[in-house]
């Protein structure tokens, strides 16, 4: 490495120096690289010895150490693209020196070019900047596992659920991520940073209507006046669909009338829209999508399904939902503090799925659940009535047992009594038997058969079959 100044000619033709001092060094490959300093000649061998230090490190490939990083984060923006540009400093040693804030941005335009929908960029970028301001991450090198994790136990502290707490802490790990992946990062620094235990804190439970009560919220809300945008019919059609194809509130409103393909009765969620951010398209029962396909008909195939007066359908689902069973008589909290709010139609769905005895992976399908535990667990509820009828299913045990039962004759009671006892013949019935036209085989087999227990089948009418005792009446 050097440091000198370098001289030109002005237009009078005379040799003057640049103010500014230069370094010379030798990169990685070998190459002579010169990169301008500053007019203090101190500061610039600096530059040169850190530059040094970058060209020693990029050929072990071994990242920067903590001095080079505070120097990299506040380097000058045309230097750091300089050494990026030549090598010796790779991109994602150069993100470390890079505000957090521009590549947040960075990433919100990455989101939005893989079409993720509008509320899902807002809520992501949000909780990314909530964890970056509080936990004051000003630069990459700035992010630490254990702050985020002390940040979220003290935002649970103050109230938040752990589902909320999980959904910040997802929003930032799938920044990392990208950061990684985009070459701007070696490795996630929250990479081991796991989530909590939602059903440990569960703060809004849902619980799945009845059949009957599903009913009784169609036909009353189809004669309410209009709430939302919807009149009532609308919102009556807009629940039966949600009830019977499971589709999630967010999914609906993405719904356009272009959506339904009546021809094959089924319905197109796009993958920008789902939760997995897979295409789904589901079936529609004939009935409904008849009454759809009446309700959307006349209006353009890029005109929302459902939203009315509105452009599409409310964000404030519950709250509508909540009115109607208000009108329909059905209680919005049950006395297990379970709510039937609109996400419970989708519990609704797996649940009378699980009740029809469809088979658990043909339910896990029309959920489009990641695990068959997750349909079966969370999503599948005891509906009203079901418990009463499984316990009137089971057997009847004050009926005699299977030893009482028997008609031996080796209880001490004669067979008359035994038969009576499993509500069998009385002596008449016995007397009728006698009159079988076996006798004579039955009497010429007594001496030959040898004699030992046998259930008496009256259904039975072979006397060589009959019990010794039972022969022995027939003579």
């Amino acid at each position: 490495m050097r440091v000198f100044k370098t001289s030109y000619r002005d237009r009078d033709g005379q040799t003057r120096q640049v103010e500014k001092w230069w370094t010379e060094t030798r990169d990685h490959l070998g190459i002579i690289r010169r990169f301008a300093g500053y007019t203090d000649r101190g500061q610039t061998e600096i530059l040169g010895k850190n530059i040094d230090k970058l060209v020693v490190r990029r050929k072990n490939n071994e990242p920067p150490d903590g001095d080079l990083s505070g120097w990299i984060t506040s380097m000058d923006t045309k230097l750091r693209d300089r050494l990026v540009k030549v090598g010796i400093l790779t991109a994602d040693r150069a993100t470390i020196g890079k505000l957090l804030s521009e590549n947040i941005s960075d990433y919100r335009e990455s989101l939005a070019a893989r079409n993720r929908t509008c509320r899902y960029i807002k809520e992501t970028i949000s909780a990314i900047k909530r964890i970056a301001a509080d936990c004051r991450f000003k630069y990459w090198t700035d992010i630490s596992a254990a702050r985020v994790e002390i940040y979220l136990k003290r935002l649970r502290e103050d109230g938040i659920s752990h589902t909320r707490s999980n959904a910040y802490l997802r929003a930032f790990k799938m920044f990392a991520i990208w950061m990684v992946q985009a070459g701007r990062a070696g490795e996630s620094p929250v990479r081991y940073v796991k989530g909590l235990n939602v059903d440990a804190d569960v703060r809004h439970s849902r619980r799945a209507l009845s059949v009957d009560e599903i009913r009784r919220l169609l036909e009353v809300t189809a004669t309410q006046p209009e709430r939302f945008g919807m009149v009532g019919y609308e919102r009556s059609l807009l629940y039966r669909l949600a009830v019977e194809s499971g589709l999630r509130a967010n999914e609906i409103r993405s719904l356009l009338v272009g959506s339904f393909d009546f021809d094959r009765q089924t319905v197109t969620v796009e993958s920008q829209h789902t939760k997995n951010h897979k295409e789904a398209v589901l079936p529609l029962r004939p009935d409904t999508a008849a009454e759809l396909k009446q309700f959307l008909a006349g209006k353009l195939p890029s005109v929302k399904a459902f939203g009315g007066t509105y452009k599409s359908l409310t964000d404030k689902t519950a709250e509508m939902i909540k009115a109607d069973l208000a009108e329909a008589g059905i209680s919005y909290c049950d006395e297990s503090g379970r709510y039937a709010d609109f996400h419970s139609l989708r519990h609704t769905t797996g649940s009378l799925l699980a009740a029809s005895g469809v088979h658990p992976k043909t339910a896990q399908s029309i959920m489009r659940h990641s695990t068959i535990e997750l349909t079966m667990s969370r999503y599948t509820h005891t509906l009203t009535g079901q418990e009463a009828e499984a316990i009137e299913s089971l057997p009847d045990f004050s009926a005699p047992s299977s030893q009482a039962q028997r008609a031996t004759g080796t209880d001490g009671k004669n067979l008359a009594e035994n038969l009576a006892l499993q509500g069998g013949l009385d002596r008449s019935g016995l007397d009728c038997i006698g009159q079988v036209n076996h006798t004579s085989a039955v009497n010429n087999a007594v001496s030959n058969t040898p004699g030992r227990i046998r259930t008496c089948d009256l259904r039975i009418r072979n006397p060589l079959l009959y019990p010794t005792e039972l022969r022995a009446l027939l003579s």
